[in-house]
């Protein structure tokens, strides 16, 4: 006797699924996380809220995977640079071009929404920052001290850290207004001040011909 197949269910399931978190990711992006509600997402995908509940609890558990996915992917991204980089200088260029790429789409509030808001996906980010993000920091600086690009009297530890809290800096209106700051310049110059204070002699001369090349 066969078994009747849940495949093509499966699939639609999925597929739904991943479509709710794909247009409701642009939103966000877009508009930042607390302006969006759900009558907006089930407007905007051309269903009910109903569906919309049945592939997610409620709007927290949406933050909760969007931030959750996108953590992964961008994990995935930076081990990639950090391989296919020949060294520390061309690894925190490639990922100067993925930060212009990424502020370019996202509103300022989002991290701020959820922090305040999402607590469950504000603890999956502030883990990921802490165990990715602030090792990969560490890396590539000690790479950079390796090669001769980066100064050999900083302290990894401290500089890390102090990069870490500039993104946070840089997302905050009490610190940077929006009425008074474009988001963009501001993430581009606090990353340029960053990595100018770590160049050696060499490490200047580098970073121009990466710069010339792009």
């Amino acid at each position: 006797m066969s078994f009747p197949s849940f495949a093509p269910v499966l699939i639609a399931i999925n597929t739904m699924r991943e479509k709710i978190l794909e247009s409701v990711t642009a939103l966000f992006l877009r508009y930042g996380v607390r302006s969006v509600s759900m009558d907006d997402i089930a407007r905007e995908l051309g269903i009910s809220k109903k569906t919309i509940y049945q592939h997610f609890k409620d709007k927290d558990e949406l933050v909760f995977q969007i931030t959750h996915a996108a953590l992964v992917e961008r994990q995935k991204e930076f081990e990639e640079i950090e391989r296919g980089a020949s060294n520390a200088i061309e690894e925190q260029v490639m990922i100067s071009k993925c930060i212009r790429k990424d502020i370019s789409q996202m509103n300022p509030s989002l991290m701020f929404d959820i922090e305040k808001y999402h607590p469950r996906a504000w603890e999956v980010y502030v883990d990921h920052e802490k165990n990715v993000i602030e090792e990969s920091v560490k890396r590539n600086l000690r790479r950079g001290i390796e090669e001769g690009y980066f100064r050999s009297d900083i302290n990894v530890e401290i500089i890390a850290r102090l990069r870490l809290q500039q993104v946070r800096m840089s997302f905050s209106d009490r610190v940077f207004p929006g009425a008074e700051f474009d988001f963009k310049e501001v993430q581009l110059q606090l990353f340029d001040h960053f990595v100018h204070g770590l160049l050696t002699l060499e490490g200047i001369e580098m970073q121009r011909k990466y710069l010339q090349a792009s």
